[in-house]
């Protein structure tokens, strides 16, 4: 098979794939196989078609968006500088990676209730959502930042270059594509964190959708609600992917 084809042969393999998982999925609630709180995907899309069901899907939707942008953000800044710090002040690097390792192994359910008592309801998705992009950020960093060439940094020492020197100009180009994969992850991650965090009595949110039909046996919007945050992380992955492309060509 010439390299021509491939691109097509796996956009064939991926389409055949969606197909099936549609169909599956259609079948298992036909028929009832995994009970009626799988309901058949045609009865989803028949609600998310109606206006009250679209209308409440996107406003929730929006919201959700707004957090994990938020904490997207919030996450990569604090992480991005966290790393460039270790680097440059190399006796913070253990209490930094051990401070990331420990906030990031406390489950959120132990979180909530004190993000809930300082930063409020309605903060509380944005920053569980930094949380979760942070660790993923911090380790793809600290990797990509320690990727440089030693030869290319014996050359700055020769040259008398100053520690924020060799940063600025060998190690951050050098963390780019590291950067980038970072992204790639942590972009679901945030509206993961964003929607878990709604699930702590947040006003709006896709988390708060999934809540309340899940209390009130509200199947169809429990399903279509888990859709769209799927959707969602899905379109997000695949536009940072794209970049990440980018920037593998030119940095690499």
């Amino acid at each position: 098979m010439n390299a021509a084809a491939r691109p097509s042969v796996r956009i064939a393999y991926a389409i055949a794939g969606g197909a099936l998982l549609i169909v599956l999925a259609q079948l298992i609630g036909q028929f009832e196989l995994a009970g009626k709180a799988w309901p058949p995907l045609t009865d989803v899309l028949a609600y998310v078609s109606t206006p009250a069901g679209s209308s409440l899907l996107g406003r929730n939707l929006l919201v959700t968006l707004a957090a994990a942008a938020q904490g997207f953000l919030l996450g990569t800044a604090v992480a991005v500088i966290g790393a460039a710090l270790a680097l440059v002040v190399p006796m913070l690097r253990q209490g930094l990676d051990r401070f990331a390792a420990i906030l990031h192994a406390v489950p959120t359910i132990a979180l909530a209730p004190l993000l809930i008592t300082t930063v409020g309801r309605e903060g509380t998705p944005a920053v569980i959502a930094a949380l979760s992009v942070g660790f993923v950020m911090f380790v793809s960093m600290t990797s990509g930042l320690t990727a440089a060439n030693p030869a290319h940094h014996d050359l700055f020492t020769v040259f008398g270059s100053t520690r924020l020197q060799r940063l600025g100009r060998l190690e951050l180009p050098r963390a780019v594509p590291a950067f980038f994969d970072g992204l790639t992850l942590a972009a679901p991650a945030a509206i993961l964190g964003a929607t878990i965090g709604e699930w702590f009595g947040a006003p709006m949110g896709i988390g708060l959708l999934l809540v309340s039909a899940m209390q009130n046996y509200q199947m169809a919007l429990l399903w279509a609600a888990a859709l769209a945050a799927t959707l969602l992380s899905l379109a997000a992955y695949l536009l940072l992917v794209q970049l990440q492309r980018l920037a593998a060509g030119r940095f690499a």
